[in-house]
């Protein structure tokens, strides 16, 4: 939403700048400019990337517009959701959750969770980590193990970022070649009327003002904002990261979901009252163990 309003506040400032100024707005529409900078900035892109790059850009910039999937309350449901298993390795034995782990859509704890099972990699990374851990690999390894894997997801998330933003570099210098070939026209029509003559200068130097426009109020502001939302799905990564080490240290369940509180971002961070609530809420929703045997016995 932000972002729609930014881009909004940008072009709008610009355009009613230059109103003020008794500009002629149909002066700037220059689509022929506007096909050189635009086509040949896409061209280095294709240049530039392989197609599974080129997916992950285009599936990448429509998530600026919804915001960041990681708010306050989806860490406040992951908090509750790890509690409850936690909760449960903790009575029952780690190898508890093993039917959890290897088939999360069927799990009566993971399958309240849509939000959760949705995010694949999220999914994986928690599930993956677990049925090793049941296997039992030591906390120390797992942890190593985890690093790893978001250090690699994270460069595979920063390297579209990347693109886009050299693509952006690659803007102001597209928009000199669309004012050169104005000038070439330019210099063709020098002997025609000034009016004429004119006109192609104004057309060529908008293309200068396109590059330069789209580079730093368009493209490089997406790709920025495209940088954070992979920084804030690391830092989700992270939560989860140290949730998991902490108990499989040995730590309460409850401690290790305060662990995991800690290393919430800031701005999401629920508080600590947040956070015991949605742990007594799961609490008081588990089925005593005498009444779940009751009813697996009938």
């Amino acid at each position: 939403m932000f972002a729609i309003i930014g881009i909004v506040v940008v072009f709008g400032a610009v355009v009613s700048g230059y109103l003020m100024e008794h500009g002629n707005i149909r002066v700037l529409l220059q689509p022929a400019e506007l096909i050189i900078i635009g086509g040949a900035a896409i061209g280095t892109v294709l240049i530039a990337n392989p197609l599974h790059i080129l997916k992950d850009i285009a599936a990448g910039i429509p998530g600026i517009f919804r915001g960041s999937k990681f708010t306050k309350e989806r860490y406040l449901d992951s908090l509750q959701m790890m509690y409850k298993l936690l909760n449960k390795a903790r009575r029952e034995g780690l190898m508890s959750l093993e039917a959890d782990v290897e088939e999360p859509s069927k799990s009566p704890i993971l399958s309240k969770y849509p939000t959760f099972l949705e995010d694949h990699h999220i999914r994986d990374f928690f599930c993956d980590t677990m049925r090793m851990a049941i296997s039992g690999v030591e906390a120390f390894d797992l942890d190593q193990l985890l690093e790893l894997d978001m250090e690699v997801h994270h460069h595979e998330a920063s390297i579209p970022v990347t693109s886009l933003s050299t693509m952006a570099d690659s803007l102001p210098g597209l928009g000199i070649v669309a004012a050169v070939l104005g000038v070439v026209i330019t210099m063709g029509a020098i002997g025609g009327p000034p009016e004429e003559v004119g006109h192609k200068v104004a057309a060529a130097l908008v293309g200068t003002f396109l590059g330069i426009l789209m580079c730093y109020g368009l493209v490089g502001p997406i790709a920025s904002n495209m940088a954070k939302l992979a920084d804030d799905e690391r830092a989700y990564l992270h939560v989860l990261r140290v949730v998991m080490i902490a108990f499989l240290k040995g730590t309460a369940p409850i401690m290790a979901v305060e662990f995991a509180r800690r290393a919430i971002p800031g701005h999401v961070r629920p508080s600590f009252a947040e956070a015991e609530k949605a742990c007594k809420e799961s609490k008081e929703a588990a089925p005593a163990p005498e009444t779940a045997a009751a009813a697996a016995s009938a």
